[in-house]
């Protein structure tokens, strides 16, 4: 028997803001454990929510880009249930009201394009974390109150590829649009994967389970491969009743396991929170907000192959990291050509992203001096050799350029009597390859020109080197 699997996802983002949800404490990651929580976020009775605004508006702009209806007027709910993550007792979210709902991504696979169908978008304060150590379990709070989305899609997957593809499409429209990082090294962005396998042809969902918090791709693409086959082999030979249930993935195994009955909605009793007002949200704030958005990676892509003159393999990483392009922005901006600040983006500082094993959103560097390198180059005061070790300095030890060239004589060799000679000394040094090109054995060219600029320390531009030694060599077979 044929089988189909069905997927939902439930992703939820932290987005933007310096501060949290319903307070005022800070909102970035990375600080001491509790070091950003007060008396509100805290539970402690008596302190009354404040909404954050920009929040609301980092709301909208995920509705914009996703292609939803935001709701007129928007309201917050209590939902109810009791962990030690969540110190009052309850989540606030949006139940009756979220920020919008009924949109879409159009994503595009092996298979051709697709169009992934939104249920809705709601705001909502994160819960804290547990860290589980040496038998005790410890409660840090700083992600408590955190605001994000959770972009909830219709069951509309059919494959891992179409779930990932649709994440990085997510996170390329939500980072561009300023409206998270999306960083899921980080916890930023991380989803809930919905499962169910039923028989192919089938309109009837089949039991579905959940698989909570998922923040890696590669982890993604196992979990469900791996809960498919559990369900069709449960199917087929009865070894184990499937029910609607939370399952927890364990990477390091490769294997899912029960955490708790999947709750329904009358679980959590959910009702709205009379201290947070209703907000209304008008078209006038809707246009306010769409007119901020930046430039979208297709957008960008566009520009960058049409108009810019940029391959569209080089375009397409750029694009696929607002990280790298913010850095092309700002080399373009320093008086870099596109076309070089492509180059260089694709070809070395992507190298030691390679070296360091760090994502494209992780690279950091220094855009002034990044464009001041490669117009040293373009103005022929240092060669591309020299720029490569001196980029390497920049990258890593944050070394000005200008003043590192000059520091340690690494100007362009343009002494025409002095390359003149050094062409002529290697000619005399190899015999061999001056004969095998003389036989007619044209790779040996590669091979003198190494030696030449080794001589130079690398420092003579290779276009004069190359017609010097193209000469010296025409010369020698006659």
């Amino acid at each position: 028997m044929k089988y189909e699997v069905v997927i939902g996802l439930e992703v939820h983002v932290e987005l933007a803001t310096e501060s949290k949800l319903f307070c005022s404490c800070g909102a970035k990651f990375g600080a001491d454990p509790n070091e950003n929580v007060c008396p509100a976020c805290a539970g402690m009775p008596g302190m009354l929510p404040v909404a954050n605004k920009k929040a609301v508006e980092l709301g909208i702009a995920a509705a914009l880009v996703t292609n939803s209806r935001v709701t007129p007027v928007i309201t917050f709910d209590k939902k109810n249930y009791f962990y030690p993550d969540l110190p009052t007792g309850y989540q606030n979210t949006q139940w009756l009201a979220p920020i919008c709902r009924d949109g879409y991504v159009d994503i595009e696979t092996q298979a051709g394009q697709k169009r992934i169908n939104l249920k809705q978008i709601h705001i909502e304060e994160d819960a804290g974390k547990l860290v589980h150590s040496h038998g005790v379990s410890l409660a840090d709070y700083n992600r408590g109150g955190v605001p994000l989305v959770e972009i909830v899609s219709q069951p509309d997957f059919r494959s891992a590829e179409e779930v990932i593809v649709y994440l990085e499409k997510l996170r390329t429209l939500l980072s561009f649009a300023g409206v998270s990082d999306c960083r899921m090294q980080e916890g930023s962005m991380r989803c809930d994967v919905n499962l169910s396998v039923r028989e192919a042809g089938s309109d009837i969902l089949g039991t579905r389970t959940e698989m909570k918090n998922m923040n890696s791709l590669k982890a993604i693409v196992r979990a469900i491969a791996f809960e498919t086959e559990r369900h069709i082999n449960a199917l087929e030979t009865g070894s184990e009743e499937l029910v609607q249930e939370t399952r927890r993935w364990d990477d390091s195994i490769g294997e899912s396991f029960a955490m708790r009955e999947k709750e329904n909605a009358t679980d959590y009793r959910y009702f709205p929170n009379p201290e947070i007002m209703p907000i209304q949200i008008s078209e006038q704030w809707i246009d306010a907000v769409r007119a901020s958005l930046p430039e979208t990676a297709h957008d960008k892509f566009s520009r960058m192959t049409k108009e810019l003159s940029v391959s569209e393999s080089d375009a397409k990483i750029i694009t696929g990291s607002k990280n790298l392009a913010d850095i092309f922005d700002a080399l373009t901006k320093n008086g870099v050509l596109a076309k070089d600040a492509a180059s260089w983006i694709v070809t070395e500082l992507l190298s030691m992203e390679t070296q360091e094993n760090k994502s494209s959103d992780d690279i950091k560097i220094n855009t002034d001096k990044f464009a001041a390198l490669i117009l040293l180059v373009n103005k022929k005061e240092i060669s591309r050799t020299v720029a490569k070790k001196v980029f390497a300095l920049l990258y890593a030890e944050d070394v000005d350029p200008i003043d590192y060239v000059k520091q340690n004589n690494l100007g362009m060799v343009s002494d025409a009597a002095l390359l003149d000679g050094i062409v002529a000394s290697v000619l005399a040094e190899n015999p061999d390859s001056v004969g095998q090109y003389r036989g007619g054995n044209e790779k040996v060219v590669g091979f003198l020109m190494g030696k030449i600029m080794g001589k130079t320390a690398g420092k003579a531009d290779p276009g004069v080197v190359r017609e010097m030694l193209m000469n010296g060599l025409a010369a020698a077979s006659e």
